[in-house]
Parts: structure tokens; C-alpha cells; sequence
């Protein structure tokens, strides 16, 4: 079956929500989360920390260079994702719809490469 990355954009340069909005988002969220796995179409789900974090490794001039920071400069960052199983894009994207009204943020659907 082909597998999808569900991808979660979050504008850093906006305060992300916190408190109990956070903690209503992190609820919906794992509701979305358990109804893929009890529908089969689970495969991986992570969320990542604030791009700050991120450190970029680099080929200059033939030697590996290390950077802190995100890659791209940009005010959206990768803010989180799932891997699903469906058995085309129409079944991905509604995946996709119930992500985006859980996690109150824009999700990009990306089919996999030889799928």
C-alpha cells in the first residue's frame, strides 16, 4: 500500500499556542492518532522540537560543515508529521483534513517516491 508523509507547518514567527489550548490540540491529536492505528493506516508519527534546535550538516569544498539552525530561512518550519499507509491519495488527504482540524495547523500530503 502506498505510504504518505502527513507534514505539520507551524509559523515560528507567531507564539505557538500554550496552556490548555495546547494541551486541547495535544488531546485532539492523540484522538486522530488512535483512530489510524485502529484503521491500519498507522505507520510512524513524531513531533519535532522549535527549529532553533536543528543543526544542518553540510558539504563545502569537499569537508563536512556542521551550522546551528534551520536549514531554510523561512518564518514556517517542519513542526511535526505522520507516516500512513492509504490506499491512494484521496484516502491520504483525509487523513490529512482530520490532521489539520486536530492540530489546528496546515498539513502537506507527499506521497512516497516509487509508490
Amino acid at each position: 500500500m502506498p505510504q504518505y508523509l502527513l507534514s505539520v507547518h507551524h509559523d515560528y514567527a507567531e507564539a505557538l499556542p500554550g496552556g490548555d489550548d495546547m494541551q486541547r490540540i495535544y488531546a485532539q491529536v492523540d484522538a486522530v492518532n488512535e483512530e489510524i492505528r485502529e484503521a491500519g493506516a498507522w505507520v510512524f508519527a513524531g513531533g519535532l522540537t522549535e527549529p532553533g534546535s536543528a543543526t544542518v550538516v553540510r558539504m563545502v569544498d569537499g569537508d563536512l560543515s556542521l551550522t546551528d539552525g534551520p536549514f531554510a530561512e523561512t518564518k514556517e518550519h517542519l513542526g511535526g508529521f505522520w507516516i500512513i499507509a492509504a490506499p491512494d491519495l484521496d484516502a491520504a488527504l483525509a487523513w490529512a483534513r482530520k490532521a489539520t482540524v486536530a492540530c489546528e495547523a496546515p498539513v502537506e500530503v507527499r506521497p512516497f517516491q516509487g509508490e
